[in-house]
């Protein structure tokens, strides 16, 4: 029988920390198909440099080089909670829509997270001022948070879009991944040396702290997550965490099969974290909430508007 959160643990460990020997087999295998992936990579970012957009507004990206789990969303949560007049800009993944979808406007909630996507449902419910955006057309969107009245934008996850003129931040790893292979060898979306194209390079205990809370816990709870290396909560987890399941990153939840969860375990609640929640959230079905707070340093922020003033 397919057991889906031992498949999604090995993949991270294949990813970012091969240790068997067919891991690492498999790793240098895919070596070709890296190689061609990373030459349309670099090619992309190549042809977006000539013809760069500018816009009269700042612009931030929050991206990172691996695939997720560096804490990208909450940083730029905490972040954005430093301005007024923001709009916040990302595709959308996972969500069950297309084109360019107004999720929150100055805070009013215009749609659900079936037709957002997990991660601008969170965006849209921990910013109660600002304007979030999903879509696969970034200029788009940004010119229509334009038209909403932004006065600074942040993409989420904007890296690779080096046609627009930004404020580029990369979230590192902390610690950083043992396989340093692009996909599909190992857990690089963009090549590591790229590090260097980023206006700033930060990473969790050096810019940032996250802080960490359950809310409403119970006394027999299921870990369940849709993450990105569903293993980083390990550390914050309560004793009473009786069983972990893991989905896919982005996997969209349906009642019954998380009510079959819990009676299969014989849990009293659901321990999930708020990416994950804003999906579950009109299921009638017991809740324990892991709380995530980025505190950011002073002096990291001091770095970013810096970056952020205007040039003489």
């Amino acid at each position: 029988m397919f057991n889906r959160s031992r498949f999604v643990l090995w993949v991270e460990a294949y990813l970012f920390y091969p240790t068997s020997i067919f891991q690492r087999l498999l790793s240098y295998c895919l070596l070709p198909l890296s190689a061609i992936y990373c030459t349309i990579v670099l090619w992309k970012r190549f042809q977006g440099k000539r013809k760069k957009l500018f816009f009269t507004i700042p612009i931030v990206s929050i991206g990172n080089l691996t695939v997720g789990g560096n804490g990208k969303t909450p940083f730029c949560i905490a972040l954005a909670k430093e301005y007024t007049d923001v709009a916040i800009v990302l595709r959308g993944y996972g969500r069950k829509s297309h084109g360019l979808i107004l999720v929150s406007d100055n805070g009013q909630i215009m749609c659900d997270a079936m037709a957002s996507g997990d991660e601008a449902m969170l965006y849209a419910k921990s910013l109660p001022e600002s304007t979030v955006i999903v879509s696969e057309d970034r200029v788009e969107a940004i010119r229509f948070a334009k038209r909403k009245g932004a006065k600074i934008i942040f993409l989420d996850d904007g890296f690779s879009k080096s046609f627009i003129q930004k404020v580029d931040i990369l979230v590192k790893p902390n610690p950083e991944p043992k396989n340093s292979f692009c996909l599909p060898s190992g857990p690089y979306r963009e090549p590591r040396f790229l590090y260097q194209n980023a206006d700033l390079v930060i990473s969790e205990e050096n810019n940032f702290r996250r802080h960490v809370e359950v809310i409403n816990p119970s006394e027999k709870m299921l870990l369940v997550t849709a993450i990105s290396k569903p293993s980083r909560l390990d550390a914050y987890l309560p004793e009473n965490v009786i069983a972990k399941i893991n989905f896919e990153d982005h996997y969209m939840y349906n009642e019954k099969e998380l009510e079959a969860l819990l009676h299969e375990h014989q849990a009293t609640s659901i321990l999930t974290t708020q990416k994950d929640a804003v999906k579950m959230a009109t299921f009638d079905l017991p809740l324990s909430i892991l709380k995530l707070e980025v505190e950011i340093f002073p002096e990291t922020l001091t770095k970013i508007n810096t970056l952020l003033a205007p040039k003489r």
